[in-house]
């Protein structure tokens, strides 16, 4: 059985103008399992080119292809190429199972399965032992209700199994690094990089999060095993970067420590990015100069307002003083702050814009990325923004760089204005300028120079696509006429295991 893993072209504008591409790690988690069990595997990664969506079906097809396997991170905003895109696998492969997974698909099952009659099959959850246990029922003709975690068409009525219990040991299944050629992925400026993920979940309750129940519940790879691979991945395919794709990477600081001690033992010159809890940065305060002989380079720290009684209502379980201490203690131990900022959770008028933009000159992040409120219908803050009216129709666009609702007191025209002049005013500091000339630390000064660059470009792509391109409503439906009712019952996607973990894993939590 020939098997085609597809990752789909992203539209999204961070997907196209640093023309640097991470290898997609979710298919590459599932490909792992796939090819140990003695099925043929090959991945087209589409963000190449990007192809077009006619030369994807096109090879697939000089493939001899059985199985079609998508999915992509970004899978909401993707998923109206993914249904396009499978209409055309469908012509040229008309005996071919189109299997579709991802974070978009696992909640929106019912409708996908209905509305697109191309896509056969939706995995649901997490991928390696689901869509393994799917492949083998294709391959021996046994009936897919036995298989966990899935939906499919069943007599033309939509059938959903139970939910795929949560991999209680993530390292039950290998990553297929073979399926990629290490040279043609780069980030950080043309550094040879990878994407992976030593846990998995989040045991916190921010309301907006669309991963936190898709994961069901936190856990971290074997450090040991982890901080190996890395290492192996530096020495045999020259690996220079690698990019946590966790929610929570720290959520356990023994292990993130015993992890640190090996990476650090292994001696090998990684860079290491990620995201993170400013709660956690405060909390390590004592081991930080680890975070940074191990490689840590950059956190992301998700600050997302300038107001305590907002993180309160959005579940945030933070404080802003909190956030202002974590970003000092980064830059106390030469390790690059992200700040993330999202707008669209409490801003009424001119005036809260003025004041996020004081909040953040506060906290003087060395770097700072804004983002847009997007609900996900599977959220409790889908529910809150029910009756918000939505602007932008176009799902390809909800991908957290564009105003998708409206909001009270100020025209999206304005928001957008102070959205990229904020963005502008706190990278043009003449203190961000200094760090990224002048600082002692090359790599620090790399990191911020990239960094730049890369913002620059996109920054004008996004003024010239908001004045040229952007087509708003402006008395469009509400969120909930638009999407439909919340999906909030599904939120927790996995069944929790209760099998008990080995006891050397055990001693690290």
């Amino acid at each position: 059985m020939k098997i085609t893993l597809i990752n789909p072209p992203h539209t999204a504008i961070g997907s196209r103008i640093p023309r640097e591409h991470l290898p997609p790690l979710g298919l590459l988690n599932v490909g792992g399992p796939l090819i140990d069990a003695g099925f043929h595997v090959t991945l087209i990664d589409a963000e190449f080119g990007p192809m077009s969506l006619r030369e994807i079906a096109r090879r697939a097809q000089e493939l001899e292809t059985d199985v079609v396997m998508i999915g992509h991170s970004g899978s909401s905003s993707v998923h109206p190429t993914v249904v396009e895109l499978s209409q055309l696998l469908k012509l040229s492969l008309p005996r071919s199972v189109i299997v579709y997974g991802g974070v978009h698909p696992t909640y929106h099952w019912e409708e996908i399965l209905r509305d697109c009659a191309e896509i056969d099959v939706i995995v649901r959850g997490e991928g390696e032992r689901t869509a393994l246990e799917l492949m083998r029922a294709l391959r021996q003709g046994t009936p897919l209700e036995r298989v966990r975690g899935l939906a499919f068409r069943k007599d033309d009525e939509v059938v959903g199994t139970p939910p795929a219990e949560m991999l209680l040991n993530l390292d039950d299944y290998r990553i297929a690094w073979e399926l990629i050629d290490h040279g043609h992925y780069s980030y950080w400026g043309g550094k040879r990089a990878v994407v992976v993920q030593f846990s998995r979940g989040c045991p916190y309750l921010c309301n907006y999060c669309g991963q936190r129940g898709f994961w069901t519940q936190w856990r971290h790879r074997d450090p040991l095993k982890f901080a190996r691979e890395l290492a192996r991945l530096h020495r045999e395919h020259g690996v220079e970067l690698i990019n946590f794709a966790d929610e929570l990477p720290t959520g356990s600081p023994k292990a993130w420590k015993a992890f640190l001690e090996a990476l650090i033992a292994e001696q090998v010159p990684l860079l290491l990015v990620g995201s993170t809890r400013a709660g956690d940065i405060v909390r390590d305060r004592d081991i930080l100069h680890l975070y940074k002989r191990a490689g840590v380079i950059r956190f992301l720290l998700g600050i997302e307002s300038y107001d305590d009684a907002t993180l309160s209502a959005i579940g945030k379980g933070a404080s802003t003083t909190e956030d202002q201490r974590a970003i000092q203690l980064l830059r106390e131990h030469g390790i690059i702050s992200m700040a993330t900022y999202v707008v669209g959770f409490s801003e009424r008028s001119d005036r809260d814009y003025w004041k996020s933009y004081r909040h953040l000159i506060r906290y003087d992040p060395d770097q700072v990325q804004l983002l847009y409120a997007t609900p996900h219908r599977w959220t409790p803050f889908y529910q809150i923004a029910a009756e918000q009216r939505v602007i932008q129709p176009d799902t390809r666009r909800w991908d957290y760089k564009h105003q998708v609702l409206s909001t009270h007191g100020v025209p999206p025209w304005r928001v957008f204005l102070w959205f990229k002049c904020i963005e502008v005013l706190m990278q043009a500091r003449p203190i961000v300028i200094a760090r990224t000339l002048f600082h002692c630390d090359a790599d620090y000064r790399h990191a911020m120079r990239w960094y730049t660059r890369i913002g620059r470009r996109v920054w004008f792509h996004e003024v010239f696509e908001f004045i040229f391109q952007t087509r708003l409503v402006t008395n469009g439906p509400t969120l909930q006429e638009f999407m439909g009712p919340t999906l909030a019952d599904r939120e927790y996607v996995l069944a929790k295991a209760r099998v008990l973990r080995p006891a050397r894993l055990a001693r690290l939590e």
